[in-house]
């Protein structure tokens, strides 16, 4: 029904994504007046907002938390839940271009933010303007465009405080056919005094890793009491840094990915750590201690006992950040918890630990509650059933360890962009989204957006 439409405004959708790909809205804290996340940030919100306008929306600037672009009337209200800002990127890391200049190769469009979430984002525009150009809907419907989600969820939390909340609705910041389920999700930090025998810790440094990350890079910074030592052949992955005659740094690489996938990463963390353990002495025992009992392995970490999973699969665990200050020992955990299992329990059984090292602190950072909704519900069974019709496939629903705005609101699902068998390129270096998949999503959209839109 809107597959020419859509098909006509292919050039802009590919502009549309390209330039918001040259915003590096990397979300950061400050105190600038109506720009809590930053001058960049701020930027892509006015792009789009603006954008929007151009064609005839709504538009509004949620005192520079988030904002909207809406069209229809009625009652109830349809929302698509999205995100402007990204994940860092440096070319240093790795990329085959630029991350912040959109490149066109082989039919993908490459850039920071193509996949999430950028390109569904400006899919889901170009659906509703297809679906406003062509036909009127009985409700309202609202692409509201979060600052903040690939950090604390300030922006979202915002909205929610300040603005209507949708009667349905789907983030486009996942996987295709539809997400029923997606995991809790916990974050800690475990705290405690450490030091290593004749040396001096100057600095801990992960390069700022986002603790939804696994991390690609972790050095630490040593000074010697006497001399430096003289190490027998290193991994490939570890670099040492002569600085000066007592003072060395020690590099490990990995590879990043999204935490809720640290399978399909290398943890630089994990690397460092077991090379600290084969190569230095310690005053305790607590680097050890923590190594032995799993806490760095990626799913259900021995020290938690029996296997944690369920039909949305099974815990996973990422440590995140590394640091040292005030001579402690910091490491942050972000923790990917299946829907049935109470989060608070999970975090209780770190203090496991409590009992052998008195003097450890356990925070919790942050916790996002599980998503469920029943896959048989007229939301979930309504996506799959029309991205099956449109792309000819007889795909399920699934459940992720991700977690999107969905899980903000209630009768919320995430619902695409990756598509069935596609790579997750989500955090990742040369993050691309196929330009062909990228105009199939907007089609997918529209069909979606306007049966939701319909009075049952």
């Amino acid at each position: 029904m809107f597959d020419e439409l859509i098909e006509k405004s292919k050039n802009n959708i590919i502009d549309t994504v390209s330039n918001l790909i040259r915003i590096p809205s990397v979300s950061q804290d400050n105190d600038i007046p109506l720009k809590p996340f930053g001058e960049e940030c701020s930027k892509a919100l006015e792009y789009i907002l603006n954008l929007g306008k151009s064609m005839g929306f709504k538009t509004k600037n949620i005192d520079g938390y988030c904002g909207y672009i809406e069209f229809g009337e009625g009652k109830d209200l349809v929302g698509i839940i999205g995100h402007l800002d990204v994940v860092p990127a440096l070319s240093e890391d790795g990329w085959s271009s630029p991350p912040f200049e959109p490149c066109i190769k082989d039919g993908k469009l490459f850039g920071r933010g193509a996949i999430d979430d950028k390109g569904p984002v400006v899919s889901a525009l170009y659906a509703m303007k297809a679906i406003k150009d062509s036909t009127k809907v009985s409700k309202r419907i609202r692409l509201i465009l979060g600052l903040n989600e690939e950090k604390d969820w300030k922006c979202i939390n915002y909205y929610k405080n300040h603005e209507e909340w949708p009667t349905i609705g789907f983030s486009p910041d996942a996987n295709f056919p539809a997400i029923y389920a997606e995991k809790g999700i916990m974050s800690i930090e475990l705290k405690n005094s450490f030091s290593i025998k004749d040396f001096s810790i100057i600095d801990i440094n992960c390069n700022n890793n986002a603790i939804n990350v696994v991390p690609k890079y972790c050095s630490i910074t040593l000074k010697a009491n006497k001399e430096i030592p003289i190490f027998s052949k290193l991994p490939s992955n570890i670099q040492i840094q002569k600085l000066d005659s007592k003072t060395f740094k020690i590099e490990a690489f990995g590879i990043a990915s999204h935490a809720a996938h640290p399978e399909l990463g290398k943890n630089a963390i994990t690397t460092l750590v077991k090379f600290l353990l084969n190569n230095f002495e310690f005053d305790s025992n607590y680097l050890q201690t923590l190594y032995n009992s799993g806490i760095f392995d990626i799913e259900s970490p021995k020290f938690m006992g029996n296997k944690i999973e369920d039909e949305s699969g099974i815990l996973t665990s990422n440590v995140a950040v590394l640091d040292y200050i005030e001579n402690n020992l910091i490491i942050k955990i972000n923790l990917r918890v299946p829907v049935t299992f109470d989060l608070e329990n999970i975090k209780e059984k770190y203090d496991i630990f409590k009992n052998e090292f008195k003097n450890l602190e356990i925070n919790k950072l942050g916790i996002q509650e599980p998503l469920y909704i029943d896959r048989n519900s007229y939301l979930v069974k309504t996506l799959v059933n029309i991205f099956n019709k449109k792309t000819g496939l007889k795909e399920a629903p699934i459940a992720i360890g991700g977690g999107t705005y969905a899980r903000a609101f209630n009768n919320c699902v995430s619902y695409g962009a990756t598509f069935p068998g596609d790579l997750d390129m989500c955090h990742q270096v040369d993050e691309f989204i196929e330009i062909d998949k990228l105009i199939l999503s907007c089609k997918i959209y529209a069909e979606a957006i306007y049966e939701l839109s319909k009075d049952l």
